[in-house]
């Protein structure tokens, strides 16, 4: 299904189509706010949502999050809130201070989706809008391969997520970037291009400006989508893990003295896949912990290969074999 009114240019089209998707089942009334940083993403999206949001019936909003990490930012922000104005939003500026924990790249993101959070929920909002396309997509699935992530990593971004109890939508994960500025242009709206896209010190600017268009080079046109198939792949593949996961669980699990235990047998019992998923999902919902790969196969061991090994310390709890059962406890 496309749009086809004559004279609607093909970009406008497939970035209104891809909002309309998104939007359609919210309820009447409901407000949705866009991430809006004033970049051609954001900025097409902006535009998007405010003609598809009328016809819905829903109230559309604006938030420009000022990150203060550059000379002109308060600027920057002012400028897309105006066009966001324009365009007939609710605009809304907040400024951040953006800390250092994980990098900069990290605390940017925490600081900003943090003010989004906390700005959808003082205007009641529905849903959360933001302007990713398939190109971040594939970015991210290839920041994971470089990292050894594992699958939930290179899964990507999903099209509907949940931040701080408010719905995230990202609507134009199908769509590639030179299509949101294509649509800019069509739509006469000059986007802002942030001088920290091009900065080549960020990992996610390398990829974009280099790896990328190295691997196009070299093994031809698609890899970009063909990574975004992947994510989606792998994200059918994990929801499918996890109501196998909510199945098994209620069987094997049980309340220990300061913490959890889990059935050796039934772990080793398991495939290798759904096995090391229960020990994740164990220490993440009980001590709310990551562990790696090689401390997941470590604790994996006390049910696949025991041979009176000590306990495991992990990251805000330990690990060990008692009896019949794995039992997980906070670190004193």
């Amino acid at each position: 299904m496309t749009d086809r009114r004559p004279g609607l240019d093909p970009a406008v089209a497939e970035v209104r189509l891809a909002v309309r998707r998104a939007l359609t089942g919210l309820q009447q009334g409901s407000t949705v706010v866009v991430a809006l940083s004033g970049g051609a993403d954001s900025l097409a999206l902006a535009v998007a949502t405010a003609f598809e949001a009328a016809k819905l019936g829903l109230r559309a909003a604006s938030l420009t999050v000022d990150h203060g990490l550059q000379d002109g930012s308060t600027d920057a922000a002012a400028a897309a809130a105006a066009k966001a104005e324009a365009l007939g939003l609710e605009a809304r500026v907040v400024r951040v201070e953006v800390g250092a924990a994980g990098g900069p790249e990290a605390a940017a993101r925490e600081a900003r989706y943090r003010a989004l959070a906390e700005a959808a929920r003082a205007i009641g909002a529905t849903a959360i809008l933001t302007g990713h396309t398939l190109d971040d997509q594939a970015e991210t699935v290839l920041l994971g391969l470089a990292r050894g992530a594992g699958a939930t990593s290179l899964q990507g971004m999903a099209e509907a997520s949940v931040l701080e109890g408010v719905r995230m939508l990202r609507p134009l994960l199908g769509v590639r970037r030179a299509t949101t500025r294509a649509a800019c242009t069509a739509e006469g709206i000059e986007p802002w291009d942030d001088p920290h896209n091009s900065e080549p010190r960020f990992a996610r600017v390398r990829v974009r400006e280099t790896v990328l268009p190295t691997l196009e080079a070299q093994l031809g046109p698609g890899i970009a989508e063909a990574l975004a198939r992947t994510a989606a792949q792998l994200r059918e593949d994990a929801e499918a893990f996890d109501e196998m996961i909510d199945e098994t669980i209620e069987d094997i699990v049980e309340h220990a003295e300061a913490g959890i235990s889990v059935s050796a047998a039934a772990l080793a019992a398991n495939p290798a896949a759904l096995r090391n998923r229960i020990i994740r999902h164990v220490v993440a919902s009980e001590f709310h912990e990551s562990l790696t790969r090689t401390q997941t196969l470590e604790v994996a061991r006390l049910a696949t290969d025991w041979s009176g090994q000590g306990p495991i310390d992990l990251p805000g709890c330990r690990a060990r074999r008692v009896g019949g059962r794995i039992e997980f406890s906070a670190r004193v």
